[in-house]
């Protein structure tokens, strides 16, 4: 290699160097902890760490992705105003979560709604398929991981049988979560029927995935929305508990929850969004103000709609988790799969229970993810020292996703307590006040609760200084995924 060659390809990795750096210290919307932790990586690895961050530093979309995105919200209609439940919520001390939710959509508040919570996950699923058994209309569903099982089939079934009898089937499944349904016949068995059965973020090779965004942003976001007038949403996928891709968790334990009445439009909201985002065709018209769904009861549920993305300015996510634990005034409880917090959610925590709040948090023993896992447990220590209770769920893998406050306030969804669900995936929860339903949940977690092993000081001062330094290390390195 001449001088010349070898001065200009000093130059320009220079250059490629120099901008990155830039890149890290003028990027908005970034936590100093992330900022800090990639100019360290990048600066000690150079050639590593440059790789690294155009891989996987920015939860970044295609600029022409998300200018559609923004096309797309600006032109379906939004549920419409209701200044009477804004207002009884003001009346209480949960008004500003209800608040800052409604900045992320427009979505407002609704009541009137009806709410159950399925039994267990196959309950779920058997629920589920009656629903589409008895859909007229339109069927719209949405999920991350769709497993060949015998609930994945359970629902493929009821969807030909809906698509057969003339309803308008309307499917997405995450390119990612779903790929080995997406690649079988069963995906070409739905289309045969009728189904527009389309995937959700497609993912290309290397070099198109550098120029789209990164591969693992997910849409992460489970629901189903039938004939305008039942929406579900929780946390489970479409798979048995069994969940036999990764069976030595098992039983994946999920929490669903079943609506009727307004806010069952601002779901419908989510998946019209997600559905024109892939090309599918205008369903704005069940959004018009003539095709909301009635009143279910009298009040009601107050119910509000929260879908996050990294289509977003901010992450909303954990911003809405923070207020709604801010607002707690006796008791929070919380239950997750995944904890890697950032820094806001974190300290909202240990606040709470700081302030004499009861704090409980419960998260599975075994986890599908060490390195998620061994995060976790690396804030352990300044949970326990806040004051808060925190108990590792046995009998299989917690994957529900909750939070009650007070007994009165609950939300429950698809998101995780983790950076994932905060800047890299699209996600779907649904924040209500009501205390009857909030004690259902409330119940739920109990459950969970029962079935766990309390971790306390004396837990932690047995484990050796090896582990605890691998488990501070990996949680150092999480702002950095």
């Amino acid at each position: 290699m001449n001088t010349d060659v070898a001065l200009a390809l000093s130059i320009l990795s220079f250059a490629i160097y120099a901008v990155v750096i830039g890149r890290i210290l003028l990027r908005p919307q970034r936590e100093p902890a992330s900022r800090i932790a990639w100019l360290i990586a990048t600066i000690a690895v150079p050639v590593l760490g440059v790789v690294a961050y155009l891989l996987l530093g920015e939860a970044r979309i295609s600029a022409k992705r998300r200018a559609r995105y923004r096309t797309i919200e600006e032109h379906l209609p939004h549920p419409g105003e209701n200044e009477p439940v804004r207002a009884g919520l003001r009346a209480t001390p949960y008004a500003a979560p209800f608040a800052l939710a409604e900045t992320v959509n427009r979505l407002p508040p609704t009541a009137g709604n009806r709410a159950l919570l399925a039994p267990d996950s196959n309950a779920a699923i058997r629920m589920m398929v009656e629903d589409i058994d008895a859909a007229r209309e339109s069927v719209h569903l949405c999920f991350y991981i769709w497993l060949a099982d015998n609930n994945g089939f359970r629902i493929k079934d009821a969807l030909v049988r809906a698509a057969k009898r003339g309803v308008a089937v309307r499917v997405l499944a995450d390119a990612l979560g779903s790929r080995g349904f997406i690649r079988s016949a069963h995906w070409i068995e739905m289309r045969n029927a009728g189904i527009d059965a389309r995937i959700a973020l497609p993912i290309g090779g290397l070099v198109w995935t550098l120029i789209r965004g990164r591969f693992d942003l997910r849409n992460h976001r489970k629901q189903l929305i039938v004939d305008n007038r039942i929406a579900w949403c929780g946390s489970q996928n479409l798979a048995d508990p069994e969940f036999r891709i990764k069976s030595r968790y098992a039983p994946w334990v999920d929490i669903m929850m079943r609506w009727e009445g307004p806010v069952v439009q601002a779901c419908q909201f989510v998946f019209a969004a997600d559905w024109e985002s892939e090309r599918g065709d205008d369903v704005g018209a069940l959004l018009q103000p003539e095709a909301a769904p009635p009143p279910a009861a009298a009040p009601g549920i107050a119910a509000q709609v929260i879908a996050t993305g990294p289509n977003l300015p901010y992450p909303a996510m954990p911003a809405c988790f923070s207020a709604l634990i801010h607002a707690a005034r006796r008791e929070l409880i919380v239950t997750t799969p995944y904890f890697v917090p950032d820094e806001q959610l974190l300290f909202a925590l240990l606040d709470a229970a700081r302030r004499g709040v009861a704090t409980t948090m419960i998260v599975p023993r075994r986890n599908d993810s060490r390195i998620v896992a061994a995060a976790s447990r690396s804030y352990y220590d300044d949970l326990i020292a806040a004051g808060v209770r925190l108990y590792e769920y046995r009998p299989g893998l917690l994957h529900a996703k909750t939070i009650t406050v007070d007994g009165e306030v609950a939300l429950v969804g698809s998101a995780n307590l983790d950076r994932r669900s905060f800047e890299l995936n699209f996600e779907n929860n649904i924040l209500f006040a009501d205390p009857a339903f909030t004690e259902e949940v409330r119940a739920r977690q109990e459950a969970y609760r029962a079935d766990s092993d309390a971790v306390t000081a004396a837990t932690l001062a047995r484990v050796g200084a090896t582990r605890r330094i691998w488990r501070n290390l990996l949680a150092t390195l999480s702002p950095l995924l």
